[in-house]
């Protein structure tokens, strides 16, 4: 696994580069620097000992254990997974996640099995069927690892659908796998595309949003990093000012101290007395201006939360998520926010610490730059991974084997005790 400090490491040394870019011509904007063909090719994944299976045969087996309430063993379920050869059968193998994930032995579905759904999903074109699976990861068992959620990811930006491909990085927040420095360039590059777009958004998908531009973020400590955490903390700071800060933190893996706004002005003033040529994007400071005049000014207290977390729950719940006292003193320092923003705003544009280049235009540089140098780890540690599985794969079938011969051997026994007592 590349560690953590390395990633942030490489991010530091290209978003340094990217932020040096001033303007991007519109073709050079306009392309998609993305997962290369090396990087999305199957001949490794398809190169795998091939075990081929009946579906029809494992699902009546399958039925038939869990008629007599016994656990499907996990090699059963990735047998299902290998051999799906159409869409149609998507729909049954998604049946049968489902199945396995509320069965005794739910904590075993491998994770071969999970890329290989995903795979599977975008080879046959079921790419809703691997969302819906992932953000009801709950239901279905479905955690990948980050080369996986690196396919997915790309599939969907590689069509422009950035809304899904943001989607995508929302789970890969809620997990915190922001480790590879190419994931951390692909989040990035979809949220920033997504939000040029000048979205409509819900207070729940400005949640979302605003968690994983943070996390993300703060990954890196640079132009794009802070710009990502910045507006990342005004999300927050809106859902807090709007709904109480149970409605922000509520299962998010997020500090659940009040203040989000007073965090993002925090950015700003780190930013006005760093040294160096670190800055703040234009269009984030503008974003962050209209999510402040967004929030009512009058003296009215939050809204009672409506529980924007992945899971409703009860009267418990509901309890959790009503403002109280502390939420309305945090949410009527917005005008103090307000007035500081604007101030902190000046000071930037005066110190030459306002980056013109605009924070899609800084992650479509970044990713132009840094994305090949990232994908040659990556490759390598999918290698290894796909080698230690199949080995895993091995030992599990081969222990499957022995007990099979146990079972046929104790079966013949039985037998033949009972022959013998039949003479007797």
């Amino acid at each position: 696994m590349v560690s953590s400090n390395m990633a942030a490491s490489v991010l530091k040394r290209c978003a340094t580069a990217a932020v040096k870019v001033k303007s991007l011509s519109p073709s050079l904007s306009a392309r998609r620097w993305l997962l290369s063909a090396a990087y999305t090719d199957t001949k490794m994944w398809e190169a795998r000992e091939k075990d081929p299976q009946n579906l029809a045969v494992l699902a009546n087996t399958m039925d038939r254990t869990y008629d007599r309430n016994l656990p499907v063993s996990s090699l059963i379920m990735s047998r299902f997974v290998d051999n799906i050869s159409s869409r149609e059968e998507i729909d049954q193998a998604e049946y049968y996640l489902y199945k396995f994930r509320h069965s005794p032995n739910c904590w075993y579905l491998r994770d071969w099995t999970i890329h290989g759904w995903i795979r599977q999903c975008l080879k046959y074109g079921a790419r809703d069927k691997a969302l819906h699976t992932l953000k009801n990861k709950i239901q279905y068992g479905i955690f990948p690892d980050d080369f996986t959620f690196n396919l997915l990811m790309d599939s969907f930006i590689k069509d422009g659908d950035f809304k899904s491909a943001c989607s995508v990085v929302e789970e890969v927040m809620l997990q915190e796998a922001f480790d590879l420095p190419s994931t951390q360039i692909l989040s990035l590059y979809a949220l920033g595309s997504y939000l040029a777009t000048r979205p409509q958004l819900a207070v729940s998908e400005e949640r979302a949003l605003g968690a994983s531009l943070l996390i993300c973020g703060q990954k890196q400590d640079n132009t794009i990093g802070l710009s990502a955490q910045l507006l990342g903390n005004a999300f927050l700071g809106k859902v807090e000012n709007l709904k109480g800060i149970h409605a922000v933190f509520k299962g998010m893996p997020l500090f659940w101290g009040r203040g989000y706004l007073g965090r993002a002005l925090a950015i700003m003033e780190r930013v006005a007395a760093a040294s160096g040529d670190v800055k703040l994007s234009k269009d984030t400071l503008g974003y962050v201006n209209d999510l402040l005049h967004d929030l009512p000014l009058s003296d009215s207290s939050p809204e009672e939360s409506d529980s924007s977390g992945e899971e409703s729950g009860g009267e418990e719940d509901k309890k959790e998520d009503t403002v109280d006292e502390d939420d309305q003193a945090e949410a009527a320092k917005l005008p103090e926010y307000v007035k500081k923003f604007k101030e902190l705003s000046s000071q930037l544009e005066s110190q030459g610490k306002v980056e013109s280049t605009s924070f899609q235009d800084l992650v479509t540089a970044l990713a132009q730059q840094n994305l090949a140098a990232a994908e040659t780890p990556d490759l390598e540690q999918y290698e290894s991974r796909v080698q230690a599985w199949e080995a895993e794969k091995r030992q599990l079938i081969q222990r499957e084997k022995e007990m099979r011969e146990k079972a046929e051997q104790e079966k013949q026994e039985r037998l033949a005790a009972m022959a013998a007592a039949q003479q007797v």
